[in-house]
C-alpha cells in the first residue's frame, strides 16, 4: 500500500488521524473511535519505504539517531499533514495527524467568542492552551493567531515543531519558524525574539524550564505570549508551570504568574450524542483579583471554587462545561459523567435536574 493511497483512504472515511504499524492493518481515528480501515498487512518493508520517500532529508540522520522524529508536508496542495514517526519493537511506526487548512471561526469551534477575544486583545501577558494531545489545542491557538491578523496590525512571531497551520498575512505579518528549519532549538529561538520585534509570539509547547523562562521573561517585556501544556485543568498547569523550576524559586515564579498568567483554556473532546463529530467541553481561567491573589500565594487547590463562580469574568469549570452540553442534549449523561473532574458532585447536580 504506497503513501497516496493511504492518504487518499484517510480523506475518504474523514479520519483526523492514521496508524501504520508494521504487521498491522491500517487503523484510523474516525470521531475519537479507532477502527480498521483496510485489510492490507504492513510489513517492515513498507514502513521503511513510506520514510524514505516522505521524510525530509535533514531529518532522517535525527530518526535513526533519537528513534523519532517530527515533521509536516503537503499532500496534493489541498492538504497539510503532521507526521510523527518513532520506533516500537524495535520496528517503525508512524501515525499522521490531517490539519484543516481552513482557520476555523470560535463558532465553528463551539468555544466562547468573547472570552477568546478578550485573551487576544491583550497587550502583554501569558495565554495557556492545555490538553491532550488531539485535544484541539493547536486549532484552538490558530483561529486566536487569525483573530489577531484580521483585526490588529501586529508582528506574530511562531516558533513550532513542525509547523502546523500557515497563515497569509492581513492587517498582521506573522513569521513562522520551525524547529529544525530555520532555528535549531526553542531555546536558541527564544534567545533571538528581542532583535525580530514581536508583538504576539505563539510558543508550540512548553516543555522544560528553560523555555518556560524564556516565556515568562518575554510576556514581562510587554509581548503577548501563547503556548500549550499537556495538562488536564486550570489548577494543574499552574503546578505544572512552577515545578519547572526549582523549589527555592516557586514564590517568585508564583509572584510572576500572578501578573502575567491571563488566561488558560483546557480542553476536552467529547463525540457527539446529536450528530456526528466532536464537541469540545472546556475549563476557562481569567486573570481576575481573587485568582491572582490565589495563585500569588500558592493556594492552588482553591482555584475550582472560584472557577465556578466566576462567570463575571467569563470563567467556567470543565464540569459545569459538561452539565451545560448534557441540557442541550449534545452529549449523554454517562458521557459527562466519564469526562467530569469531580463525578459525584456532576451526578448530583444531574438528577437535580432530571438528566438521569
Amino acid at each position: 500500500m504506497h503513501f497516496n493511497e493511504i492518504i487518499e483512504k484517510m480523506i475518504e472515511v474523514g479520519a483526523s488521524d492514521i496508524f501504520i504499524r508494521a504487521n498491522s492493518t491500517l487503523r484510523a481515528r474516525v470521531y475519537s473511535q479507532i477502527v480498521e480501515v483496510s485489510d492490507y498487512i504492513f510489513n517492515t518493508e513498507d514502513l521503511n519505504r513510506i520514510i524514505e520517500e516522505i521524510t525530509p532529508s535533514y531529518l532522517k540522520g535525527e530518526l535513526m539517531e533519537k528513534k523519532n522524529c517530527e515533521f509536516a508536508l503537503w499532500y496534493k496542495e489541498n492538504w497539510r499533514l503532521r507526521v510523527g514517526a518513532f520506533y516500537q519493537r524495535n520496528t517503525l511506526s508512524i501515525v499522521i495527524r490531517k490539519i484543516d487548512l481552513r482557520i476555523p471561526t470560535f463558532k465553528d469551534l463551539n468555544l466562547p467568542a468573547s472570552v477568546l477575544e478578550q485573551f487576544c486583545k491583550e497587550r502583554r501577558g501569558l495565554i495557556l492552551l492545555t490538553g491532550i494531545t488531539g485535544s484541539g489545542k493547536s486549532t484552538t491557538i490558530a483561529s486566536m493567531i487569525e483573530y489577531i491578523n484580521k483585526n490588529f496590525g501586529k508582528h506574530i512571531l511562531t516558533i513550532e515543531e513542525p509547523i502546523e497551520f500557515t497563515f497569509t498575512d492581513k492587517k498582521s505579518i506573522i513569521n513562522q519558524r520551525e524547529i529544525g528549519k530555520d532555528v535549531f532549538s526553542y531555546a536558541e529561538a527564544l534567545r533571538q525574539f528581542a532583535i525580530h520585534s514581536p508583538d504576539v509570539i505563539f510558543i508550540g509547547n512548553v516543555r522544560d524550564k528553560e523555555t518556560c523562562h524564556a516565556a515568562l521573561t518575554a510576556a514581562e517585556t510587554g509581548i503577548l505570549v501563547f503556548s500549550t501544556l499537556h495538562t488536564v485543568n486550570a489548577a494543574s498547569t499552574i503546578e505544572r508551570i512552577v515545578n519547572f523550576f526549582p523549589p527555592h524559586q516557586h514564590h517568585f515564579i508564583l509572584a510572576q504568574l500572578s501578573t502575567l498568567l491571563k488566561g488558560v483554556v483546557c480542553l476536552r473532546l467529547l463525540p457527539r450524542a446529536d450528530e456526528k463529530g466532536l464537541i469540545p467541553a472546556y475549563e476557562i481561567m481569567t486573570l481576575s483579583p481573587t485568582i491572582s491573589r490565589l495563585i500569588r500565594e500558592n493556594r492552588l487547590w482553591e482555584i475550582p471554587k472560584y472557577l465556578a463562580s466566576g462567570d463575571i469574568y467569563g470563567m467556567k469549570r470543565f464540569d459545569q462545561s459538561l452539565l451545560e452540553l448534557v441540557e442541550k442534549r449534545v452529549i449523554t449523561p454517562q458521557l459527562a459523567l466519564d469526562y467530569a473532574d469531580k463525578k459525584e458532585e456532576l451526578e448530583l447536580q444531574l438528577r437535580n435536574r432530571g438528566l438521569i
